[in-house]
């Protein structure tokens, strides 16, 4: 299997994920520290969507034209999408607090992760320069990962 095609199988994890957590009515919550990370995570994508600019959406992992991203929410963690992804799902499901909606943060996380390692391995072949970056920056928690 190609890296495309294993990301676009990552995509659709996250996608079943998130789609489950709203059917079982787990992504959302009056709570107001749900809220608050909730909204952090939206102010983190417009941030990153902001940084990125007119690059597109792909997907399956396509690195855009131009040249690697290293400013912005990039200068503290690679993957700034998927990291808000996961905090919005994560505190919607944490809130919930069921069997079911924590496996499809799980499943969420998951689809995440793949795509996150399929997505590296076309960055490396298209920058030279993304195994220093790489090197500083952890891929979804500062300091940690």
């Amino acid at each position: 299997m190609t890296s495309r095609l294993v990301s676009g199988a990552g995509f659709l994890a996250m996608a079943l994920g998130v789609a489950g957590l709203i059917l079982t009515r787990s992504l959302f919550s009056p709570f107001p520290p749900v809220v608050g990370v909730q909204v952090g995570a939206v102010l983190l994508m417009l941030w990153v969507r902001r940084t990125l600019g007119a690059r597109s959406f792909h997907m399956a992992a396509d690195p855009t034209d131009g040249e690697l991203v290293t400013a912005g929410p990039y200068r503290v963690i690679r993957h700034p999408i998927y990291t808000a992804v996961c905090l919005f799902v994560w505190a919607g499901a944490l809130a919930a607090l069921s069997v079911s909606s924590v496996l499809l943060a799980l499943l969420v996380t998951l689809g995440a992760v793949v795509r996150i390692l399929c997505e590296e391995r076309l960055l490396v072949d298209r920058y030279p320069e993304f195994r220093r970056y790489a090197a500083r920056t952890k891929r979804m928690v500062p300091y940690v990962f």
